[in-house]
């Protein structure tokens, strides 16, 4: 049954909340006049339009063998099929009828790369005429459902992440697993899953492709994350189903569709295996009480490189992720660790295009020399290791940090990730295991890199992070701005702030102080006038805010 079949057998209103209207159903215009005439750019918003830099994604396939070729095909069919799911999660309408009435290719392009009318590196504004603010629930819950409202209910699943809420006739909220609701395409995507495991050279691999299906179709996926961390000399992966839960603001409870297809790079990985064995030696250092940090990360970490070949659903919305960090189940990371894939493609082109001539606007010209790509993919690279340290469960007895920090325990979780990769980074290199680069390369690129990712918006987990962070680093001294509007890093200012912050946000973590991190995010979560000026001047110099992507079978010849 489709999502708007049972929104329609449900009393719900699912609304397409549109300006001036009362509610619709997913599929009804707001104004018949409006869609005649075609859906039209919101005035002041023209710059927008050119804010993502297109980019071939491609990979070497040489080395691969027929069937391999033939599989990762099917992987992509069936990263398609998780690209139309997650269109049906994160806009509450019809994608085809939103689409079909846009006549500007630009501004088509642009509602496609952000999988609705709402621009989400700038806070989710509206940027099509006669469309309201995005619902922070995005299409997970019923656009008329209020907090309050969720809160009081006692129902199944109410915080499961892979259902749905809905109402009943009467008007009462319940959930519907995602196995229900999205019954026919996640059939579909079962049997690509099962045709690719077929072809499959490893083990391993096939394994966990025919239990990633079985989970599509009894909407349990713990065991396939089991199996996925069993992998770790498979040439081709997959990151495939419902994971991440950005997309739902309101509460962070449920989990968007999503896809990667990964060809790995085996020799970067060679050179990646040893970081992941300090995990444990690394949790002891951090610098916070002994109780925020008795959680021993699981050893069965594991650090490689992949070139990307397809992105679809929130992998691929607005802003494009560049390392991976999973499985996100809490019982899978402390038995197993996490698996940590590096995006080395897709980082090279952010680099390129973005990150240096960032650099060449806002850095002083005697610490350019310290933007390195090593620096950026050691950054990325840790940032990620680094969601493994810390706390997963709070010490107040208030469950897991997900759970007790709600829509806060994303953003949180990510500004948590990156100060603690620096730690980490400047921790290796004075151990001598990080051997590439001094450790003014990595805090220079880190504060380029804070540049980068402030401009996804407050809409935006890692935005958010990075507006806190640079606030912070700012009022400790951090960093300094001269007359010419160009930053500087004061190198031991920013040691300093970087142990601080990490201290906050572990002690927040395990507190569960959903309040704490709330004042938090109202104190420094926001973007200052100065920064906004010099954020202006990248715009005015016409550099991207982010990549978009060129992808597909025909891409990569298959």
């Amino acid at each position: 049954m489709t999502l708007s079949k049972l929104f329609a057998l449900s009393s719900v209103s699912a609304a397409l909340l549109l300006a001036g209207c009362g509610p619709k159903t997913p599929s009804e215009p707001a104004d018949e006049t409006a869609v005649d005439d075609g859906y039209t750019l919101v005035a002041g918003h023209e710059n927008r339009l050119a804010i993502y830099q297109p980019v071939d994604l491609t990979a070497d396939l040489s080395h691969l063998s027929t069937n391999q070729k033939e599989m990762v095909a099917l992987l992509i069919e069936a990263s398609e099929i998780m690209d139309d799911l997650f269109w049906q999660q994160a806009y509450p309408g019809d994608k085809d009828e939103l689409l079909d009435n846009i006549h500007d290719p630009d501004l088509r392009r642009f509602v496609t790369i952000n999988y609705g009318p709402w621009d989400r590196l700038n806070n989710n504004t509206p940027v099509v005429n006669g469309f309201a603010e995005k619902p922070a629930g995005a299409n997970f819950y019923p656009a008329d459902m209020s907090k309050e409202e969720f809160e009081a209910a006692d129902f199944d699943g109410k915080i499961n992440l892979y259902t749905m809420v809905m109402r009943n006739e009467q008007g009462e909220l319940f959930s519907v697993p995602y196995s229900d609701v999205f019954h026919e395409e996640l059939m579909e995507a079962a049997d690509l899953l099962r045709q690719a495991s077929k072809l499959a050279e490893n083990e391993a691999f096939a394994n966990y492709l025919a239990m990633r299906a079985t989970a599509f179709e009894s909407n349990q996926y713990q065991a396939s994350d089991f199996a996925w961390m069993d992998m770790t000399d498979n040439a081709i992966d997959v990151v495939i189903g419902p994971i991440e839960t950005y997309e739902d603001q309101l509460y962070g409870y449920r989990a968007g569709f999503e896809s990667y297809v990964l060809i790995k790079d085996m020799e970067w990985s060679q050179r990646l295996e040893k970081y992941a064995a300090y995990l444990p030696e690394l949790q002891q250092g951090l610098p916070v009480a002994a109780e925020y940090k008795a959680e021993v990360p699981g050893a069965g970490a594991q650090l490689n490189a992949y070139d990307v070949v397809y992105y679809a659903g929130h992998s691929n919305a607005g802003s494009k992720t560049i390392a991976i960090n999973l499985p996100n189940d809490e019982q899978v990371q402390l038995e197993k660790g996490t698996r940590r894939l590096q995006l080395k493609n897709a980082m090279r082109a952010k680099f390129d295009e973005i990150l240096v001539p960032i650099a060449d606007e806002l850095i002083v010209p005697e610490q350019r020399k310290h933007i390195t790509f090593d620096a950026f993919f050691a950054n990325t690279m840790f940032h990620e290791v680094a969601h493994g340290l810390g706390i997963k469960n709070t010490i107040t007895g208030e469950g897991p940090v997900r759970q007790a920090l709600k829509e806060h325990a994303s953003p949180l979780e990510e500004g948590k990730a990156d100060i603690l990769g620096l730690y980490m980074v400047t921790q290796l290199l004075e151990k001598g295991v990080l051997t590439d680069g001094q450790l003014e390369d990595f805090y220079t690129t880190f504060l380029a890199g804070i540049f980068r990712s402030v401009r996804f918006g407050a809409a935006s987990a890692h935005g958010k992070a990075n507006m806190i962070r640079f606030n912070y680093f700012a009022e400790a001294g951090a960093f300094t701005r001269n007359e010419q509007g160009q930053y500087a890093v004061d190198m031991d200012a920013m040691r300093s702030a970087m142990a601080s912050l990490s201290e906050k946000i572990l002690t927040l973590q395990g507190d569960g102080d959903y309040d704490g991190v709330g004042q938090l995010f109202d104190e420094m979560g926001n973007v200052s006038p100065q920064l906004q000026a010099d954020l202006d001047r990248l715009s005015e110099a016409n550099i991207p805010v982010d990549i978009t992507f060129n992808q597909g079978k025909q891409q990569l010849g298959l």
